[in-house]
């Protein structure tokens, strides 16, 4: 999921690797707090979450994105689910679920299910929350996650068949992705993208939250479901309010003064380190799959396919001389003061099949910069200096931090005068429109995994209708990641995802650039914080 915004037709996730990545490690609970269920212990105070993430929309049609898709995890269910601290998925608001043929997966849905409204929650529910992102195809949607779906049948109102287009040993993941909430029918438009206030005036919710009260990237009330019939458990709290912040620095400030119990996303690198000195918080991580990286725009960067010189071989030049100037190692230090680590391909590292593809292709061979080598890849392209590069980027979104990021980034671009980068900002609202149609020639983006899983660092991105709509269209590319997506054999899945990381390193679709973790500071007293594999932030263990 990007930091995500997406778009189009993707793809079918693979066979999970779940089982041997450093990734998927049982994640961390902080303040001494259990893993799961309702412990009895402890009061269940309401408490007070502040973050800086925005929310698109709280439609799952209409938005890919953390801040979105954190309220979504509170308020709808999903047929498949991680329980707290582990990273294989397991049946959430079904009673089993199984492939009853290769390409054929079922479900059976536990019976008498309800939303909050009253509504029965039946297996046409399910079809139609799967079908109606299909159909609305949202720009900035998760359709690109059910690109793999061929049918649904619901045989009677328990039964659920999904009939894939092709084998597809992740789909039980993508159940439990964005793509996979399940909205109520009489609620929700088929057609188009459902407006917040109407989704909230409707209380379609059947997850461990109902929202009480809504005041977009405000203020929202949340309120335990006593009906929720899902495998999570209940709430160990008796109510969660979200503040939305405009900055870091005022989200810093409110958790070191006690104003809020909970602090997630987006805390600058500074703020952490010094927050973890302050004996009135405790600073929580869990396992990481953060990355954050640079995408170009094949029809409008320099030398792009619909600009005025195009050149392809001038293009991919340019693109070369970018990944031979970056240093990684400077930006994880002095940006982020080591809360990430340099990136040099495009699995994150310790998932099985990453491999380091772009350390020895550029820059000075070991992952350094090299003006040198900039230079002659220049020259030998015929490409005269300096380039003007136009580069967007993000400060509202992907944390206080980026500023700094893209300034540094613009110095090592700049060094030896081969290019001179001309850097802007826009607001995440607009920029989650703008970048999908060609207004950036290359910008920032960063992706927060919808899973634990090679192949959603690589499917997502590098199809030919990817949710980075950068007009990317390398067919070799392409059936490998077909062909991943379908193997079960361990050993040559592997090999294939590192032929495919080796090939998008050479044409450079996008530029990695830093991994990351997953960081949350709360109070003293606040007990299971939860930080896992799953990549999801529960409110419903926390308590005090």
């Amino acid at each position: 999921m990007s930091s995500k915004t997406p778009t189009r037709t993707r793809v079918l996730f693979a066979l999970g690797a779940l089982s041997a990545s450093a990734i998927v490690l049982a994640g961390c609970a902080g303040g001494g707090g259990n893993n799961g269920g309702n412990n009895g212990g402890g009061n269940t105070s309401p408490l007070l979450i502040g973050t800086t993430d925005k929310i698109t929309s709280i439609d799952p049609a209409g938005s890919y994105d953390n801040g979105s898709f954190a309220v979504m995890n509170q308020i709808y269910p999903f047929l498949m689910n991680t329980a707290y601290g582990k990273a294989d998925v397991t049946p959430d608001i079904a009673t089993e679920a199984s492939f009853t043929a290769p390409t054929e997966y079922t479900v059976k849905l536990k019976p008498g299910l309800k939303f909050a409204n009253g509504d029965d929650l039946t297996s046409s529910d399910v079809k139609f929350s799967f079908e109606r992102i299909i159909k609305i195809n949202d720009p900035n949607g998760p359709a690109s996650l059910l690109g793999n779906l061929d049918s649904i049948d619901t045989p009677d109102d328990t039964t659920v068949v999904f009939h894939l287009k092709s084998a597809d040993q992740t789909w039980p993941q993508v159940l439990s992705s964005p793509a996979g909430p399940i909205v109520d029918e009489q609620v929700f438009a088929a057609d188009k993208v459902t407006p917040d206030d109407d989704i909230v005036k409707g209380k379609p919710f059947a997850g461990q939250y109902t929202i009480t009260s809504y005041k977009v990237n405000e203020l929202i009330n949340y309120e335990p479901n006593k009906d929720y019939q899902g495998e999570l458990g209940a709430a160990e709290n008796s109510g969660v309010t979200t503040k939305y912040y405009a900055d870091a620095s005022n989200l810093k400030l409110a958790i070191a003064n006690g104003d809020i119990d909970v602090a997630y996303r987006s805390l600058s690198a500074t703020d952490v380190d010094d927050l973890s000195k302050n004996d009135k918080v405790q600073v929580v991580k869990g396992p990481g799959g953060e990355i954050r990286y640079i995408v170009f725009n094949f029809d409008t960067m320099p030398f792009g396919a619909k600009t005025a010189d195009a050149d392809p071989a001038k293009s991919l030049a340019v693109r070369q001389a970018m990944a031979d100037l970056v240093d990684r190692d400077q930006l994880a230090s002095d940006v982020y003061k080591d809360t990430y680590t340099p990136l040099y391909s495009y699995v994150a590292s310790g998932l099985t099949g990453a491999n380091e593809a772009l350390k020895s292709l550029y820059g000075d061979g070991n992952g350094g910069p090299s003006l040198d080598k900039a230079k002659k890849t220049l020259q030998d392209a015929g490409v005269k200096t300096p380039v003007t590069l136009n580069l967007q980027y993000n400060g509202d979104h992907y944390g206080p931090s980026s500023g700094d990021e893209y300034a540094a980034i613009k110095t090592q671009l700049e060094q030896g005068g081969l290019f001179k980068v001309n850097l802007a900002q826009t607001e995440w609202v607009q920029y989650s429109k703008d970048r999908t149609s060609d207004v950036y020639p290359m910008y920032q983006l960063g992706w927060f995994p919808d899973f634990s899983d090679a192949d959603n660092y690589l499917s997502p991105f590098f199809t030919k209708d990817n949710f980075l709509s950068n007009h990317y269209d390398n067919k070799q590319v392409q059936d490998l990641i077909a062909k991943e997506q379908a193997e079960t054999d361990a050993a040559a899945r592997t090999d294939e995802i590192g032929q495919i990381q080796d090939l998008v390193a050479k044409d450079l679709s996008t530029l990695p650039l830093l991994q990351g973790t997953q960081v949350a500071v709360v109070g003293k007293d606040v007990q299971g914080t939860t930080l896992d594999a799953s990549f999801k932030f529960r409110y419903a263990p926390l308590h005090k």
